[in-house]
């Protein structure tokens, strides 16, 4: 069972339900009125008392629950159910680095479960909702990537999988992202030889995203004022083939051809590999 169906389960006694109601947040650890200890209680009673935290919008008081079966019925069924459940009460509180302890542990005690895509899932989350600003350090992106690629590869036809391709995409080209925002600073600041080493880590390493292009542009500005024509040239080429109806291309082919240059593909550098890769399909 995944554990959105768990989220939205209801207390169905009518009887526990108003002893859950009656309980203050200030209780801990006792369970029910008159500060009940909470060992006196089954399994199953205090699952669905970190139900009722959840469906109250406590997500923090409900991951201490859904602990508390762990803790108190370790191995059992509901120790199981409260695993799953707990990384995803942590995930809501935003605690990402509990949430990823609670959905490790549910990989590593039921790889074959059911719910073993939907902890994979949470851990990747747990990664992928704290990816910062492009301008910030993208460790966690990185770590994201590697985590959603493990539903995707693992769980292909899991109902994560989809999710997991889409965040996945979105995760790297947030990098590629990254790599243009430093180019674009040592292009700035007239370091070309800088500049061009991201730019190309975007041309090879990310040519799916949607920073290429301008990647190509920005490689046509910093070679050009280096005085590499055949470097431009090629890299204007490559935009006039692949992306031809972009303002990058227009840009590149007003700088080139207003230097007497063609947008063709010369010499024999890596660009011109990437040209014949790319146009002709001459893989080396």
């Amino acid at each position: 069972m995944a554990a959105g169906r768990y989220a939205k389960a209801v207390i169905g006694a009518a009887l526990l339900a108003a002893t859950l109601a009656a309980c203050g947040d200030g209780e801990r650890p006792g369970f029910g009125p008159g500060g009940v200890p909470i060992e006196n209680f089954t399994a199953e009673q205090i699952y669905e008392r970190g139900e009722f935290e959840l469906e109250r919008k406590d997500p923090k008081d409900a991951a201490f629950y859904f602990s508390e079966v762990e803790r108190l019925y370790p191995y059992s069924e509901w120790a199981k159910r409260a695993l799953i459940m707990q990384a995803y009460a942590y995930h809501q509180h935003e605690d990402y680095e509990s949430s990823r302890g609670a959905a490790q542990r549910y990989i590593d005690f039921y790889p074959a479960d059911e719910d073993a895509a939907y902890a994979q899932y949470l851990l990747a989350l747990s990664y992928y909702d704290q990816i910062e600003e492009v301008g910030r350090d993208q460790g966690l992106t990185f770590q994201a990537l590697q985590a959603l690629r493990t539903v995707i590869e693992r769980y292909p036809d899991s109902e994560y999988a989809r999710s997991a391709v889409l965040k996945f995409d979105l995760a790297y080209d947030h990098l590629a992202a990254k790599e243009m925002e430093i180019g674009r600073y040592y292009l700035r600041r007239d370091h070309y030889p800088a500049a061009i080493n991201r730019f190309r880590v975007v041309v090879e390493d990310f040519q799916t995203t949607t920073h290429t292009a301008e990647a190509l542009h920005r490689l046509v500005e910093a070679y050009l004022s280096l005085g590499l024509t055949a470097e431009a040239q090629t890299a204007g080429a490559i935009l006039g083939y692949n992306y031809r109806s972009t303002e990058w291309y227009q840009d590149s082919y007003a700088l080139l051809t207003g230097q007497g240059l063609e947008l063709r593909a010369t010499g024999d550098n890596w660009l011109a590999q990437v040209y014949r890769q790319m146009v002709r399909g001459e893989w080396l």
